[in-house]
C-alpha cells in the first residue's frame, strides 16, 4: 500500500506494509482501524496497534502553494514541479507492485480556485484521484500516524501539532481523537505574508508573531477548551520545520531521521534556534548541515510557529516525530 501527501511545500510518498490481521490477533496487539474510524470524533488512532513497516519513504519540495495566499490559484510552474515529482513516485509504485494508493492534497489545494487543474494532472500522472481533504480530516489522519510507538516517557494526553507550509493541524487525544482543528498558519504562508526581507526585519517578525499567536490561541481554545483544564499534554511536533529545528538543536552533522524521531527538545532550545534562524540570511541557513535546500527560505517562519505554540500551550518541551499524516493515510487503507 502507499500514501502520498501533497502539501503546500512538499509532496511525500510512503510505501509500507501492515502486519497481517491474523498475526496481530495472535500476538494480542489489537486490530487496525480503517479509514472511517480515523475521521470520526472519538475514533481510535490505530497506529499504536499496528506499526507500519517502511518500504520507501521519499520527499520532494515542490512549493505547490507558491503565491496561493495572494493569488488563490496554483501557479503553472508549481503544478509542473509537482507533476515531475509524481512521475518519479509513479515509477516507485510500479517497481514495488503497489496495488492500493491513497493521495491526499491539503492546504494549498483547498485554497486554490483552479484545484481542478491539479486534480486532472494527478489523474493523468498517477492514475488516481487526489482527495482534497478537509482540515479536520487532515488533522485526524495526522494524529493516527503520529502517536504510534511513543515511549512511556511521552504519556497521554497528546497535543499533536503538524506545522505545514500553508496550514497547521492541532489534535488532542489519548488512544482516541478528542478534538481537532486546522488553522491557516504555516511556514510558507507566514514567510510570504510577513517575513519577506532577508533576513526579516524586527517589524516583520513582530507582525508574524501577532498573526501566529491569534491563530494558535484560536486552535488551542478548540482542542484544549477555553479554560485548558486537565493535565498538561505531551506536545508532539510534526513535519520538516519541527525536525529541522530539532536537528539544529541537537547539533547533528547531517539529517538523521533515526536520531530525530521521538527526540525531546526543550523550549529554551527551540527559542534559541528560532532567534538564530530569524537573524540569518538564507545563504547562511543553507550551510546548516541538517537543512534541506528547499526549506531554507521558510524555516524561520516554521520555527517561529513552533516557539509560539509552545508558549501559548505552556509546555516546556516538544517530542519530534518523523511519523505523521503519511502513516495515517497508509493506516486508513487497511
Amino acid at each position: 500500500m502507499a500514501g502520498i501527501d501533497c502539501g503546500t511545500n512538499a509532496v511525500r510518498l510512503l510505501i509500507a506494509d501492515l502486519p497481517d490481521p491474523q498475526q496481530l490477533a495472535e500476538s494480542g496487539t489489537g486490530s487496525v482501524t480503517g479509514a472511517g474510524s480515523v475521521t470520526g470524533a472519538g475514533s481510535p488512532a490505530g497506529s499504536a496497534a499496528a506499526p507500519l513497516t517502511d518500504v520507501v519513504r521519499r520527499m520532494e519540495i515542490v512549493r505547490l502553494g507558491e503565491g496561493v495566499d495572494r493569488t488563490r490559484r496554483l501557479a503553472p510552474a508549481a503544478i509542473e514541479r509537482t507533476r515531475q515529482a509524481l512521475t518519479g513516485y509513479a515509477a516507485e509504485l510500479a517497481a514495488h507492485g503497489v496495488e492500493r494508493v491513497r493521495m491526499c492534497a491539503t492546504s494549498a489545494s483547498r485554497d486554490a480556485d483552479n484545484a481542478d487543474e491539479f486534480v486532472a494532472m494527478v489523474q493523468a500522472t498517477l492514475g488516481v484521484t487526489p482527495e482534497v481533504v478537509t482540515g479536520d480530516e487532515e488533522a485526524r489522519l495526522t494524529f493516527a500516524g503520529a502517536v504510534g510507538g511513543l515511549a512511556a516517557t511521552a504519556p497521554a494526553p497528546y497535543l499533536v501539532v503538524d506545522i505545514g507550509g500553508g496550514s497547521s493541524e492541532f489534535v488532542v487525544g489519548t488512544d482516541t481523537v478528542h478534538r481537532a482543528v486546522s488553522v491557516d498558519v504555516g511556514c510558507v504562508r507566514m514567510t510570504e505574508r510577513h517575513l519577506r526581507a532577508d533576513p526579516p526585519t524586527a517589524a516583520q517578525i513582530a507582525a508574524a508573531e501577532r498573526d501566529i499567536a491569534v491563530a494558535v490561541d484560536r486552535a488551542l481554545s478548540v482542542v484544549m477548551g477555553p479554560d485548558r483544564s486537565g493535565p498538561p499534554p505531551t506536545l508532539v511536533g510534526l513535519a520538516g520545520s519541527v525536525t529541522t529545528v530539532a536537528g539544529i538543536a541537537l547539533r547533528l552533522d547531517s539529517y538523521r531521521a533515526d536520531r530525530l524521531h521521538h527526540a525531546r527538545i526543550s523550549y529554551d532550545q527551540v527559542a534559541e534556534v528560532t532567534a538564530d534562524l530569524l537573524a540569518m540570511p538564507v545563504g547562511q541557513r543553507l550551510r546548516i548541515p541538517v537543512m534541506h535546500p528547499g526549506r531554507a527560505d521558510v524555516i524561520a517562519a516554521g520555527a517561529l510557529v513552533l516557539r509560539i505554540v509552545m508558549e501559548r500551550a505552556d509546555v516546556s518541551s516538544v517530542v519530534a516525530s518523523e511519523h505523521d499524516i503519511l502513516d495515517g493515510i497508509c493506516l486508513s487503507l487497511r
